[in-house]
């Protein structure tokens, strides 16, 4: 799909006020809402936006500790990383699993409510293969930048 100007204002503008009204956004992007809605609906059925999903402030309902989880598979099979990545996802608090390059091969994090059940993941995981799963743990302690979006704009000047 090719995104213009209007269509690139309007991810950017979604992305942060998934809540914002139509009218809104239309106002926002220069555009009628009837016209603004037709491009909001091409932009979903292209699978460029969605699902919208809310930003819950955990430390407000209870308390959780937050791992980021560094794993290295012995094994490097085809086989080995499907194993693992299926067992990852099966788990909730598993909230991101990575395939990536460099010196580990995963990157996760996991969200527990507490180190006792974090303890129970970690083993789970390195129980899928016996053996062959190294995890490194960091508890997080601050999070001086949460997730708030992908930086589009610059995205885009890098790419044209």
């Amino acid at each position: 799909m090719q995104l213009d100007r209007i269509d690139r204002n309007i991810l950017s503008v979604l992305q942060g006020e998934a809540r914002i009204t139509n009218q809104e956004l239309a106002d926002r992007v220069g555009l009628s809402p009837s016209s603004c809605l037709n491009r909001v609906r091409k932009l979903q059925d292209a699978e460029l936006i969605g699902p919208y999903l809310g930003i819950v402030n955990l430390a407000k309902l209870f308390r959780s500790v937050t791992v980021v989880a560094t794993v290295s598979l012995k094994d490097q099979s085809t086989e080995a990383f499907r194993c693992f990545q299926e067992a990852a996802q099966a788990i909730p608090e598993v909230v991101e699993c990575h395939v990536v390059s460099g010196s580990f091969d995963l990157f996760m994090r996991i969200v527990a409510p507490d180190m006792l059940r974090y303890n129970a993941i970690n083993d789970q995981l390195l129980d899928v293969l016996p053996g062959e799963v190294n995890i490194s743990s960091h508890v997080v302690l601050h999070t001086p930048k949460e997730f708030s979006g992908y930086p589009l704009n610059e995205l885009w000047e890098g790419y044209n």
